[in-house]
């Protein structure tokens, strides 16, 4: 029976897809350092040549990793900013929205993170975190009177995100609304539009 099972699992046609999703778990359990074809491929229980002969090397897996992270992460903003009420001001949205990144969603952004300054070290990932931060802008882009605030209401979040995540200081809301209130005052001009289409 065991045997009968890998044979099937051998031509498995979303084997690529499993292993892409084996590469976030180990990062998301061990770290960037952990990610290898070994640990992945034990992850996604499949044969170490699946994931080279899917993804030549680490840095192919890491990208790969890093775009599913970003479309989960694109996504759940959408829905996030879509769900939220009409009259609020950005600003009140901005203190759910980093309450939201660091307690429930807490292990997805330190993951995001993560990924993110992969490029750091990892130039070929570079455009991917670019992406995400262009289209989180367009995200964005109905909360501010421009693409400019757009980009730097962004910026803002990272940077208090990043901020509160390194330090382990609470997150004040009172601060980051005013902070907020700086860039977008008033109310939610309009509804969120998608991200670019890649």
């Amino acid at each position: 029976m065991a045997a009968a099972a890998r044979r099937a699992r051998r031509h498995d046609p979303d084997r690529r897809e499993r292993i892409v999703d084996a590469a976030v778990r180990v990062v998301e359990r061990d770290g960037i350092a952990a990610l290898s074809h070994r640990a992945v491929a034990a992850e996604a229980d499949v044969p170490l040549g699946s994931t080279t002969y899917h993804f030549t090397d680490l840095d192919a897996l890491l990208t790969a990793a890093l775009e599913r992270v970003n479309d989960g992460w694109l996504g759940w903003l959408a829905a996030w900013l879509g769900d939220a009420p009409p009259d609020e001001a950005p600003a009140d949205a901005a203190v759910r929205l980093i309450d939201d990144c660091l307690g429930p969603r807490l292990a997805q952004t330190r993951l995001e993170y993560e990924l993110y300054f992969a490029g750091l070290t990892r130039p070929v990932v570079r455009p991917l975190a670019a992406r995400c931060l262009d289209d989180m802008a367009v995200l964005v882009r109905p909360l501010a009177p421009d693409e400019a605030t757009a980009r730097a209401v962004v910026a803002l979040l990272d940077g208090l995100l990043i901020q509160l995540m390194l330090t382990g200081r609470p997150h004040d809301p009172g601060q980051t609304r005013a902070a907020f209130a700086r860039l977008v005052p008033g109310n939610r001009t309009g509804s969120p539009r998608g991200p670019s289409t890649r």
